[in-house]
């Protein structure tokens, strides 16, 4: 787990259901909190050949820098479109308004398939990833 600054980074989430994987994103997300925590974990699920099951909980002071938004996209265009058929489920948790309506407007882009829930809710997302 690594920090930038005060309490900006991405987090590895745990306990997680076996055959999943999840993070928590709070305060300014850079670019680096992509390449350093997030990317090898997901490159390491793609190169075993294992599917993702990804959880990603949002804060509500979650805040991306034009970097960390760049990266996305570059994480998008290596780790999502060549392994399109990895992707098996998304589980987006978050309590901001703008997240429920970002996923529902873009949710379509997204491999595989895409769910939201409240924070509240995060065990039934965790639930859902493991396929219970």
């Amino acid at each position: 787990m690594r920090s930038v600054g005060f309490s900006a980074m991405i987090t590895t989430l745990s306990p997680m259901p076996a055959g999943t994987l999840g993070f928590r994103a709070s305060g300014r997300i850079t670019a680096e909190d992509y390449t350093e925590v997030l990317e090898p974990a997901l490159r390491a699920a793609v190169d075993a050949g294992r599917p993702i099951r990804l959880l990603f909980e949002l804060d509500d002071d979650a805040d991306y820098s034009t970097g960390a938004a760049w990266q996305d996209l570059k994480t998008g265009a290596t780790l999502g479109l060549p392994h399109l058929s990895a992707w098996e489920r998304t589980a987006i948790v978050s309590d901001a308004d703008w997240v429920e309506r970002t996923s529902q407007m873009l949710g379509w882009m997204m491999p595989g398939e895409l769910r939201s829930y409240p924070t509240a809710a995060i065990e039934d997302a965790k639930s859902w990833l493991a396929g219970d």
